[in-house]
C-alpha cells in the first residue's frame, strides 16, 4: 500500500493558479461520493496559492506558496471530529460527508486554515488529494497534473526510488509550520527566508550605476559575498531569521562601509555612498 505525499518547490511556482483552477474544474459542482460532495461554486480554496510579499520598494520579493490540505500524520481535525474525519491506509485524510454534517468545530481545529465550511450543505470540506481519481488508477491529483513548472511533486513517500520520496528526504525539504509538530505529508522546498538588499554608488560618480562593487555579509557562522549588478544593486537571500550580520561594502580607491544588521525582518539598507579617497589617500 502506498503512503501518498507531496513536495512543493516554491521556487518553481510562478503563481499561474493552474492548480487552483484544475481543482475547481474537478470538484466544483461535482459529487465524488463517498469521498466528498461537490465543492461550492465560490468561497473555498482546496489549494490556496498564497502570496508572500517581502521587503520594501524598490527591493521587493514575491513568492507564491500553494497550500492544500497537508494530510498530517498528527492531524488535529481527526481528534476534534468525533469520528467524522479519518485517515485511509494510504495516508490520505478525509472528511466523511455524512458524519461531518453540523460539525463546524472541524474547521477551527486546523491551524493551517485549509478546511472550509459549506454553509448550504452544513458541513466542512477540504482537499482530498483527488482520492476518487487515485482509486480509479490515476497517478496524481489534478493540481499536480496541470502544473506547468512541475512545482508540485506527488507520489509514494515509502517508495525510495520515487522523486517525491527523494525530495522529501532531502535536507532542504521542510514543513510549512514546523512549530505545529503535525508531521504533514505535504512538505516544501524553497520557503521564503530573510534577505538583505541595497544599492551602492560611488561618491564622485553618483549619477552612474556602479557594477562590480564587492559586498560581503558575515554572521551566523558563515561569510557570504557577492558583487553589485549593472544597476548597482546587491542582494543576499536565503538568510536565517533573527541573526546578527556585519555588512561590508568595498571598492578599490574608495572608503569601505560597514554596517551591523539583524535579520528580524527583510532589510532594504537603501543607497550606500562610498567616499572617494582622493589621489593623496589612494597612494
Amino acid at each position: 500500500m502506498a503512503r501518498y505525499g507531496m513536495v512543493i518547490d516554491v521556487g518553481r511556482c510562478v503563481g499561474c493558479y493552474s492548480c487552483f483552477l484544475a481543482c475547481r474544474d474537478e470538484h466544483a459542482g461535482n459529487d465524488h461520493l463517498p469521498v466528498t460532495i461537490a465543492q461550492p461554486q465560490a468561497g473555498q480554496k482546496w489549494i490556496d496559492v498564497r502570496e508572500d510579499e517581502r521587503g520594501s520598494f524598490p527591493r521587493v520579493r514575491l513568492s507564491h506558496i500553494p497550500v492544500p490540505c497537508l494530510h498530517c500524520d498528527e492531524a488535529p481535525c481527526i481528534a476534534a471530529s468525533g469520528g467524522a474525519v479519518y485517515r485511509r491506509n494510504d495516508g490520505i485524510v478525509l472528511l466523511d460527508p455524512e458524519k461531518s454534517v453540523g460539525k463546524r468545530e472541524i474547521v477551527s481545529a486546523c491551524p493551517h486554515g485549509v478546511i472550509f465550511w459549506n454553509e448550504a450543505q452544513n458541513l466542512p470540506q477540504k482537499c482530498t488529494f483527488c482520492a476518487h481519481l487515485l482509486d480509479d488508477g490515476w497517478k496524481e491529483p489534478r493540481c499536480v497534473e496541470v502544473c506547468p513548472t512541475q512545482a508540485i511533486v506527488f507520489g509514494d513517500l515509502d517508495d525510495s526510488a520515487s522523486l517525491v520520496a527523494k525530495l522529501n528526504a532531502a535536507d532542504r525539504a521542510e514543513d510549512l509550520h514546523p512549530e505545529y509538530g503535525l508531521k504533514p505529508a505535504v512538505r516544501y522546498i524553497g520557503l521564503p527566508k530573510r534577505f538583505v538588499a541595497g544599492e551602492v554608488v560611488l561618491g564622485d560618480k553618483t549619477e552612474v550605476p556602479t557594477e562590480g562593487v564587492r559586498a560581503s555579509l558575515s554572521g551566523g557562522g558563515e561569510v557570504l559575498a557577492t558583487s553589485t549588478d549593472n544597476y548597482g544593486d546587491f542582494v543576499f537571500q536565503e538568510l536565517e531569521d533573527d541573526v546578527q550580520y556585519m555588512l561590508r561594502i568595498e571598492h578599490s580607491g574608495y572608503r569601505s562601509h560597514q554596517q551591523l544588521l539583524r535579520t528580524s525582518n527583510d532589510l532594504n539598507v537603501g543607497t550606500i555612498v562610498l567616499d572617494f579617497l582622493g589621489r593623496a589617500e589612494n597612494t
